[in-house]
């Protein structure tokens, strides 16, 4: 991992404070039995390399709260960092069965210096969950949620996918800054 996105990470985890505890274990179940430090934020998209989805992460979490202070800093700064950076935790798939696999070339083609094109692929031997469904799964077995910060991990892709619809103009202003976050993270800032 990349020694400046380690120091911004271990920045945005010292902000926790109220929910220490549960952030800790969570934190630790995090870092120790998946692959949140090295998977990548996609197959073929942003940030599809090593420790890809820790970086958006960072990036969603320093946007949001710039953001925040901009637009609405009665907003917890605590729970601009948590949903940050569980917003994507899904992608790490479960502990021991990662969503994310190295995408190898077969022998034949390793032999003609032909290398796998994307990365990684899409491991099939994973239950299918949504990314924010999984996120929660994972998460929630580690640390309390407030009912605004579940709406904003679950809905933070927001138009851009077809089931999100249903909270079209219901939107928490926590959900509004996580969508707006990730979207300049991933499309601007990661670019």
């Amino acid at each position: 991992m990349d020694n400046n996105i380690a120091e911004r990470y271990e920045s945005l985890k010292s902000m926790v404070a109220e929910r220490k505890s549960q952030f800790d274990r969570l934190i630790s179940f995090m870092e120790n039995e998946t692959t949140w430090l090295i998977a990548p934020a996609s197959t073929k998209y942003h940030l599809c390399k090593e420790s890809g989805l820790l970086e958006h992460c960072v990036n969603v979490a320093e946007s949001m709260l710039k953001i925040r202070e901009a637009l609405d800093p009665d907003i917890s700064e605590e729970s601009c960092v948590i949903v940050s950076l569980v917003h994507d935790l899904g992608k790490v798939g479960m502990p021991g069965n990662p969503q994310y696999l190295i995408n190898e070339p077969t022998d034949k083609q390793q032999q003609s210096g032909y290398k796998a094109d994307p990365p990684y692929r899409f491991n099939k031997n994973l239950t299918y969950l949504s990314v924010p469904v999984r996120s929660l799964y994972l998460a929630s077995k580690h640390i309390d949620l407030t009912e605004e910060e579940v709406q904003a991990i679950v809905y933070h892709d927001g138009q851009y996918v077809d089931d999100n619809r249903s909270v079209a103009t219901h939107e928490e202003p926590l959900t509004l800054l996580l969508q707006y976050a990730d979207s300049w993270s991933g499309f601007v800032i990661e670019k």
